[in-house]
Order: C-alpha cells, then structure tokens, then sequence
C-alpha cells in the first residue's frame, strides 16, 4: 500500500486510477497463481515407474506397460498438423471419440485406463500431460535418455476439436515408393526432418505387436523393456525373410518379416515379396531402403550416444506440437 501511494503521488494519478491499474496489472496474475494447482512431477514420474513395475510383475512374461505407455504418448501428439495448427498432444482428446475409436488406437484403452490409478493419486496433473509424461517415464525406465518435459498441457471436455482423420501412419502404403514418401509426408506434416524420423522410430526398440491390436506378431528386439540403439543395429545386420509360419501352423495374419529365428518382426519391404498378389512394404524396412533415411539407421547402430541424444531432443519437440504453454514470465512483469 506504501508502494502504491508512492507510485500515485509521484505521477499525481488519482488513488481510483491507482487502484484500478494495480488491479489489472497484479491481481489476476496473483488469483492465476492462486488457483494453479501445483503438481508435484517428481511424484508422478515415480507412481508412473511403480505402475510399470508393479504391472510387469503381475504379468510374469517379459512383456510391460513400457512400449505402451511410449506409443500412447507418441499417438497422441502425431496428430499435428503446421499447415493449420490441429492435432496435438494438447487436450488429452484420445479420451473421446473419434481419436478413441481410430483403428490406429487400437489397444491404448489399456494404458489409459491403467494410468487412471495415477490420475487419483494425483488429481491435479491434466489427462494431456499424464499421457505424454508416461511415454517419457517409460523411455527413462527403461534405460533410454533424459527427456526434457514440461507441465502445461491443458485437458478438453470432447473430441470435437479432433483432428477429422487420423494423420498417424500406417504400417504399408503397398509399395515401397509409397510408403516411403507416406513415413515423409506424415512426419513432415508435422515439422520434423528425416534425421528426426529415424530417431522417432528407434522407439520400436521398446514393446510388440499384438495380433488383436494390429494384427501383426512380435516384438523388434530380444529386450523390448530395454531403450537402445539394438533395432537400428538389427534393421542393418539381421536377415529379414518373410514370415510364413507361426508356433508350427500357417502364419494367417498380415504380411510381416521375420529374423532367422523367428522370434523377431519388421514390417516389410521392397525386394521381397511375401507373395506374388499381395506384396507388402512397411516403415519398418523402408528405413533400410531408402538411401537417406539409411545412413541415419547406420550411424545410430553405430553410436548409441547420438541416438539417444537425437530421439531426446525430437521425442520432446514431438509431445510438446499444438501445445500453447502457459508464460514463465513473472508475475511482476506486466509490460
């Protein structure tokens, strides 16, 4: 009060003006600060980790929540479009149709309604950033870098302002010319260059495909609860073949390929053609194919470091597209 009679004296302002441009200037920011809930994301991070561990024991197979959790988040963002700023992270709209009901979604009803114990526990984080953080959770667990996060994230009340189509990308476009330019298209759409794309993609280094999700079978790695540089390393030195059988009966399912020992899965590619009336092609081994997306795939089987560092810097620009983050300026810098 001393200040602002000070302040009005000095500039001969009537004590109304005064009171009047303190209010506007001060008070909201003061009841926005207020009324802020404060998460506490060290708190969420480590029930995120519990949760992970404590589903992987109850399973007992090797498989988690892991992979999940990482395509869950990476879902929710790859909406985004630049052209017009739709998409996004932000919202947490995956709750709703239609982004519910997308065939691409397929399966991440389990993670969101395993995260709904996390929600309780801590009410204040938004459904939107709950989300995002557990694919960072996930990734850090299970040995991978650092990745920058902040809170922010805003939750919508419907999917009303969901993006029309779906926009993620599909697993073969039925050339490889296609499908390749379709990788490009998706990823460009939302800002990222190919360098980024390859890094994005090393996240198949964690998780599976399941039958009644997307209908193809297997994990990439032998450690699909472990973040590294092996798929990369395994896109370059395995040898692919398509899968023809599967636990001693016939391989029904979609088109894939498969390692020497059968345990291992790629979606497919150019060259090799599962047979002669439905060839497949995939992102999988398009990353091989293509010469520029490959010499990213040799350098990151190569060097760990930089893979990691890369899939860092573009995983968080990834969660982090469409989203209007509150302002970190203080609240005493009004002009």
């Amino acid at each position: 009060m001393i200040a602002a009679a000070r302040f009005g004296s000095r500039y001969a302002a009537p004590a109304a003006a005064t009171g009047t441009l303190l209010a506007l200037s001060l008070s909201p920011a003061v009841a926005e600060a207020k009324a802020e809930p404060k998460t506490d994301i060290n708190a969420v991070k480590k029930s995120i980790a519990d949760l992970i561990e404590d589903d992987a024991e109850r399973r007992g197979d090797g498989t988690s929540l892991t992979g999940t959790f990482v395509r869950l988040a990476w879902h929710c963002a790859g909406t985004f479009s630049k052209v017009d700023g739709s998409g996004g992270s932000n919202g947490g709209r995956m709750r709703f149709d239609p982004e519910a009901s997308w065939g691409a979604n397929a399966g991440l009803g389990i993670p969101r309604n395993a995260l709904e114990d996390v929600k309780a526990k801590h009410p204040d984080i938004s459904y939107a950033d709950l989300y995002t953080l557990a694919g960072v959770v996930a990734v850090e667990e299970a040995g991978g870098p650092k990745i920058p996060f902040r809170l922010g994230r805003a939750d919508a009340d419907s999917g009303e302002s969901s993006p029309k189509e779906c926009g993620l990308p599909d697993a073969d476009k039925g050339s490889r010319q296609n499908t390749t330019q379709h990788v490009r298209d998706v990823f460009y759409r939302m800002g990222f260059s190919d360098r980024e794309i390859v890094a994005l993609l090393g996240a198949h280094a964690l998780g599976r495909c399941h039958t009644d999700r997307s209908g193809y079978w297997g994990p990439w790695t032998f450690a699909e609860n472990t973040f590294s540089n092996e798929y990369f390393r395994l896109l370059v030195e395995e040898r692919w073949s398509p899968k023809m059988s599967h636990n001693g009966k016939p391989w029904e399912g979609p088109d894939q390929f498969e390692d020497s020992s059968g345990k291992l899965m790629m979606l497919p590619s150019i060259g090799n053609l599962i047979s002669a009336n439905h060839p497949k092609y995939g992102s999988d081994m398009v990353l091989v194919q293509d010469p520029a997306f490959r010499k990213v795939v040799e350098l990151y089987a190569k060097d760990e470091t930089a893979f990691f560092k890369d899939f860092a810097s573009a995983f968080s620009k990834l969660i982090e597209l469409g989203v209007d983050f509150p302002s970190t300026k203080p609240w005493y810098k009004f002009w």
